[in-house]
């Protein structure tokens, strides 16, 4: 028998919401990390309405919001000028019941995780890395090995690697990492300022020769300031520093530092790895994708990965469904992860090239063609939909069957408040179980059917906003634990929903809280 059903290796926020997922369904798992502390700087800013929704099912999104600052709106700053002003407070109104993005970071995201964690039962094991792994036909041999140089072997059933861009894990699988690297040297500064840019809102300088984003921070004159080192100012013989930076750009925007918290640089990188499973071993975030900082989203990304995986694992590893169910992981995370990479590439190439036509397109194109587009509502709709990741589908996943009025199965619920506005149809999905959606009268049969198979039915009463959002009057929608629908069957059809659960041997048993 394994000692350990999952070992989670990284405990960054992948790691430690994949851990959390699975210990709250009563998986044994231990989760490991080389640092011997957790992290105190900020790094990862935003927090999007996807992660908030699957935040929710966790119990997690009210206090991320409460300890969070919301965006409130987008400038963009062309040579100096005010050129543009998006404001983007609820720019996903009627998409989510978290129609924002959240400045939530990094080092205080990761102490609600690890607390929440704790609670569960389960500590991080720090200053331990892993260093060998031995796959066999029904677990891994692990090898662990403590600071101190003392090892230990591990037996578990599936390992995850969320050990970021440098992971062990996807060395040990053997899968490539195929992608390139930017050719600036960028740096990230949390700052104490004053200024213009200094107010609680997003800042996108564009300059010929420079480049610099200010992130809204909590507290006064406090922010995030990212963008690049000149290649002539790179010093030789020691590391960057703050006095290294250009200040073209902040002194354009008579933007003042008054006292610099934390200073960093690095070089971007844009990969993803070739797979994503390699038998026993599965990537995550980093591990698996690694891409630009444009929208905020790899972080975000990495969460979407845990919560895809750890539902599969504790259905397969905890209720017996069939161990295929683990195949629609890599399918349905990898497409999304290449689409990401390619899409913040163009978008980081136009906001950082050295190139005379990227120049053009910087300087003299974007300030004609942005602010018309900020201002109309369906371009900031699908905006938020892309940003936050309430667009992700699974249309094309094994798992995806069937289709009623306007939403498919693989499609995320889509969300429908009631008009008692007390609760939502998304109010169901904090028990984090298999469960069948009606909006509508369900027929007794299918009533009759989920009793039998012990899967909750959930029927809402027909509305408009319903209709609006998609669903058929009467139609069955059934939500995979992580808030996708995997069968949608206009007719209600009962041997439909029992010959899916045959396919997949689901067995519905209701989660731990």
């Amino acid at each position: 028998m394994a000692d350990r059903e999952v070992l989670v290796v990284g405990a960054g926020p992948t790691g430690l919401v994949l851990a959390l997922w699975l210990a709250r369904r009563g998986i044994r798992l231990r989760i490991v990390d080389k640092a011997p502390e957790a992290g105190t700087t900020s790094r990862a800013l935003v927090v999007h309405a996807r992660t908030l929704e699957l935040y929710r099912e966790l119990g997690l999104a009210d206090a991320v919001v409460a300890d969070g600052l919301p965006f409130t709106a987008i400038n963009l700053w062309v040579r100096g000028r005010h050129e543009a002003r998006a404001t983007i407070g609820d720019i996903g109104a009627g998409v989510s019941a978290y129609p924002f993005m959240v400045i939530y970071p990094q080092d205080r995201h990761e102490r609600l995780l690890e607390a929440r964690l704790r609670e569960a039962g389960v500590e991080v094991d720090r200053a331990c890395e892993l260093v060998a792994c031995n796959l066999r036909d029904d677990d891994v041999q692990a090898t662990l090995r403590r600071a101190d140089g003392r090892e230990e072997r591990v037996v578990a059933s599936y390992v995850a690697g969320c050990d970021g861009a440098h992971s062990k894990v996807r060395e040990i699988a053997g899968t490539g990492f195929a992608g390139g690297t930017y050719q600036h040297v960028f740096y990230v500064a949390d700052v104490t300022a004053t200024g213009p840019m200094t107010n609680d809102e997003l800042h996108v300088a564009l300059d010929d020769i420079d480049f610099v984003a200010v992130f809204p921070l909590k507290g006064a004159g406090r922010a995030r300031l990212v963008g690049f080192v000149q290649a002539d100012a790179q010093p030789v013989g020691r590391a960057l520093e703050w006095t290294d930076v250009s200040r073209h750009a902040l002194d354009r925007l008579q933007m003042r530092i008054d006292d610099v918290h934390w200073f960093s640089t690095y070089h971007v990188h844009h990969r993803v790895a070739d797979h994503f499973r390699a038998g026993r071993l599965f990537l995550l975030g980093d591990a698996a994708h690694i891409h630009s900082p444009v929208g905020g989203q790899g972080m975000n990304t990495g969460i979407g990965d845990a919560v895809n995986l750890a539902w599969k694992l504790a259905d397969v590893l905890r209720d017996g469904a069939h161990p295929r169910l683990l195949d629609t992981y890599e399918p349905e995370r990898i497409a999304f992860a290449r689409r990401l990479v390619a899409s913040t590439d163009q978008a980081f190439k136009i906001a950082t090239s050295d190139g005379p036509i990227a120049r053009v397109v910087r300087t003299r194109i974007v300030p004609r063609v942005l602010p018309p587009l900020l201002r109309s509502a369906s371009l900031r709709r699908l905006m938020f939909r892309t940003l936050s990741q309430t667009a992700i589908e699974y249309r094309a996943s094994a798992l995806s069957r069937g289709r009623a009025g306007e939403v498919s199965a693989g499609d995320r619920l889509p969300w429908v408040p009631h008009a008692a506005a007390s609760t939502d149809n998304y109010a169901p999905l904090a028990t984090r179980e298999w469960q069948a959606h009606v909006h509508g009268d369900p027929p007794a049969a299918l009533a009759q059917r989920c009793r039998e198979l012990g899967i909750a039915l959930h029927a809402f009463a027909w509305s408009d906003a319903a209709a609006a959002a998609g669903f058929r009057r009467g139609a069955l929608y059934v939500v995979r634990p992580d808030g996708y629908v995997g069968l949608a069957e206009p007719r209600a059809d009962p041997a439909a929903l029992m010959q899916y659960a045959r396919d997949w041997a689901l067995r519905f048993t209701r989660s731990a809280q």
